[in-house]
């Protein structure tokens, strides 16, 4: 598991429906609920890019 701070998460939004995201520790993602993504966290650094994304 890889862990991501708190204060980074709160600051960092969905770049496709600019809400805010939660963490899926299970997958190691960043989860938008509005835009139905999942945005993967590699090497401790999220990838925030709607092309690299998982859709839910």
């Amino acid at each position: 598991m890889i862990k991501i701070d708190k204060k980074l998460l709160s600051i960092l939004v969905c770049p496709v429906s600019k809400k805010s995201l939660s963490l899926n520790e299970e997958t190691n993602e960043l989860i938008c609920e509005e835009s139905g993504l999942a945005y993967p966290i590699k090497d401790g650094i999220p990838v925030m890019l709607p092309e690299e994304a998982r859709k839910i």
